[in-house]
This record gives structure tokens, sequence and C-alpha cells, in this order.
């Protein structure tokens, strides 16, 4: 299979929704606070409805997960996996690196996804076995392999995740980069798979967090893997390099 449907599909709602927040945005919005202490607008509801409904439409039978309540299981074994906007605080405060997520499961893998960042023009997408684009352009990591000339999107530096790292330890290890960036999870992990960042650690978060931007990363020549090594968006952190850095990835998480 091809999932190119899929993916095309992923990237017309990914810009509707994207596009629809966008404007919520500009009119500003008032955050809630979750359970789990995250923030949400009227803006995430909407967006969500908005793939939701047109899920419920072409492929009614499909399963859906979304971060903001939808949820909805398959016997089929198809899921879309939906982040309505990652970013929900850069979002709120008027920055504008967020970007909607949706990805595609089959069988247990993403194997289609794309990512849509409204106000930067940028949509990013990749179906398994067909590469990956941005504006439908061919893109590929990065053929960095020392750090000292790379890259870092670390994403969150305050997450609970960080707490497994030695502080000394992790400062010595950030400070061999070129230099290091945190741009709100989603932009950065574009920014690997588009060959202008070489290595994405994200150490908290959800599925619909990676869901896209792992089969963007893997078709565009990436790795990307959980903290355990485990090749899944249910680890519940992830990064993601190229693959000559990848042992400077695996030197952080033994200490």
């Amino acid at each position: 299979m091809t999932y190119e449907r899929e993916r095309a599909l992923a990237e017309e709602m990914a810009q509707q929704a994207g596009l629809l927040a966008l404007e919520f945005q500009r009119r500003g919005v008032t955050a809630e606070e979750k359970e789990d202490e995250s923030p949400v607008t009227p803006a995430d509801r909407a967006a969500e409805k908005l793939i939701v409904d047109q899920l419920a439409q072409i492929f009614p039978d499909d399963g859906i997960l979304g971060e903001e309540g939808a949820n909805k299981s398959a016997a089929n074994g198809r899921k879309w996996i939906i982040d309505p906007i990652d970013g929900t605080r850069d979002f709120v405060r008027g920055i504008p690196l967020w970007a909607v997520l949706i990805g595609f499961e089959h069988d247990g893998h993403v194997v289609a996804g794309a990512s849509f960042s409204p106000a930067q023009q940028m949509l990013l997408s990749a179906a398994k076995g067909q590469g990956a684009t941005a504006n439908g352009q061919p893109i590929h990591v990065s053929q960095k392999s020392d750090p000292a000339q790379s890259v870092l999107s670390f994403n969150g530096f305050n997450k609970d995740g960080v707490a497994r790292f030695d502080p000394k330890h992790l400062l010595e290890w950030v400070g061999r980069f070129w230099c290091v960036r945190s741009l709100g999870g989603a932009v950065d992990a574009m920014l690997v798979a588009q060959g202008k960042a070489d290595v994405w650690i994200e150490p908290s978060a959800k599925p619909w967090d990676f869901a896209p931007l792992k089969i963007i990363i893997e078709e565009a020549g990436g790795l990307f893997a959980a903290f355990s090594g485990e090749n899944s968006i249910y680890g519940g952190n992830a990064y993601a390099c190229t693959p000559a850095l990848e042992p400077y990835i695996q030197e952080l998480l033994k200490h």
C-alpha cells in the first residue's frame, strides 16, 4: 500500500485546521488549564472538530485519537492521531512557532502524516516508502556527523523528563554542539527533517506530539526512537537525528 490518499488528506486537513486556528490567534484567545496543567483554547477544540468531522465523512470506520478528547476505536487497524495545535503556549502568546499535526497509523505503525505551521507557511508530509516533502519539494536530513558543526534542538529543559539526566553531564553534552535551539517541539522536528537542524530531543510528550513527525523524519532519511530505543510514538519521549549523530544521542541516554 502507498498511503498516498491518506497523506493527501492529512495535508488538506492540516492546512484547513491551521488556517482556522491562525484566525483565532490573530483575534486573540484565552487558555484554560487541563487536568495535566497543559493549556487548551477554543481554537484547539475547533481545529480538532474540523478534522474529526471530515474523517467521519471520508473514513467513517477508522479510529481516531485526538489530544482534545476525540477517541474512537476501530476494528480495521486504521487510526488517525491528531494534535490540533502543537505548541499551545506559543499560540496563546502570539508566537508563530506552532503546528497542526495529523498522523495516520495502520496496524500499529505510523505510515503517513502531515505537519503544518501556518504562520511559517510550512507544510511537511510523508508516506511510507514515498519520501518526505516540504511545500511539495523533496527533503532530506543533513549529512552532519560532528556535534561541533551541528544544530541541537532540545524541547524544554524544564520538562519532567529532563530529571532523568545528570545535570552536569547534560550541560557538558549540550555544550558540544555548534548551537542549541528550543523552538517548541514540532517546528524543531520539522527543521531536522529539512536538514536545517540535526538533532531533536523531546524529553516528555504524548503520541499525538510525535505521530506525523516520526514518519516525516524517517522518510527524510533520519532516525526516530524513544529514549528506550523502541521505534515508537508511545514511549513518552523521543529523539530524532541524522544517522551519523545517533552515537552521540546514546552517550546522553546512557547517563
